[in-house]
């Protein structure tokens, strides 16, 4: 029984010390066990289970997906010496974690490294070239204005437009440019352990002194494209007028001849209509007609005089 009191300390030490010694890595990690501070032995890259001396070797975790770098925004002039604003990013992943660990030991390290090392590189491409090529892909013609919504995405589009309006054509374009920043302080930081992947740029936008102009320039060439969206459109407005009103002329004018062209058939009929029902009676034409005259000249304001033996009174005459 007393041996039995002593055995359960026992047991639980040694099952403090076999945890304390066993450390398991996954798929996205790396190790490398340091003892006293140093490195001990090759990293630890394989995802599984594995031991050190507890208490005294500690277990030092890296990632090995790929990591972010987000660089601050910098004022650069370019070769034709239009100062702007250019903005980057890369992806790098740590590939020898013993050496990262003897370099910069730490991400923050690691990102100051990433400063000093890529944010020159920017800089060397973007001044050795025009601004056209860090603006443009290639020497494709641009289609209309679009609304870009964002800032930067205007003056992004109001370089293009203006870059595409000058004499120097596109010779290595803004994807080159970022693959050549790649190829410069790829090298530099594989003595760190670190791979750099990508590198980007993620915006460029005109500095603050030139901004005004650029925008009164967009300015004036939307008023120009809308006045002349205007005149076509007055222009059209005229054309539609003059075409509805010649149609008009024409309806109205086919309308006028028809009419007359009934009105004739009309008046012909009824005179046929009238020689014909006169014709049977030539005599009371005469009388018809004589009344009409009666009419039309024997009223209370007009006076008519007439010898006693005028035809016109002969109608008077007989029915006296």
């Amino acid at each position: 029984m007393n041996k039995l009191k002593y055995l359960w300390p026992l047991a639980a030490l040694l099952f403090f010390v076999l945890v304390s010694s066993a450390y398991t890595i996954s798929e996205t990690e790396q190790v490398v066990v340091t003892q006293f501070g140093k490195p001990v032995g090759e990293a630890r890259i394989n995802p599984g289970l594995y031991f050190k001396v507890p208490f005294i070797q500690v277990a030092n975790y890296f990632p090995k997906n790929l990591l972010e770098w987000d660089g601050d925004p910098g004022q650069i002039p370019t070769k034709d010496k239009t100062f702007i604003w250019v903005d980057t990013f890369a992806r790098w992943r740590i590939v020898d974690p013993l050496k990262y660990f003897e370099t910069v030991n730490n991400e923050q390290s690691a990102m100051a490294r990433l400063d000093d090392i890529i944010d020159p590189a920017v800089r060397n491409f973007i001044t050795s070239n025009h601004l056209i090529e860090s603006v443009r892909m290639s020497n494709r013609e641009l289609d209309t204005f679009e609304d870009f919504g964002t800032e930067s995405g205007k003056n992004e589009q109001e370089m293009e437009n203006q870059n595409n309006r000058q004499p120097n054509p596109v010779t290595i374009g803004r994807a080159k440019i970022a693959q050549g920043i790649l190829e410069a302080a790829k090298p530099k930081l594989a003595g760190f352990g670190i791979e750099l992947v990508d590198v980007k740029i993620k915006r460029i936008n005109y500095v603050e002194e030139v901004r005004d102009s650029v925008y009164g320039r967009m300015i004036a060439e939307r008023r120009q494209i809308a006045e002349k969206f205007r005149s076509e459109g007055r222009g059209e407005a005229s054309k539609i007028e003059g075409e509805t009103e010649k149609e008009l002329k024409q309806i109205s004018s086919e309308a006028y001849r028809s009419a007359q062209e009934i009105m004739g058939k009309a008046d012909g009929e009824a005179t046929r209509i009238y020689a014909e029902a006169f014709n049977r009676d030539p005599e009371f034409y005469s009388f018809f007609k004589t009344l009409e005259i009666y009419k039309e000249t024997l009223d209370k304001e007009n006076s008519l005089i007439l010898t006693t033996d005028s035809e016109l009174f002969r109608y008077l005459k007989e029915h006296k």
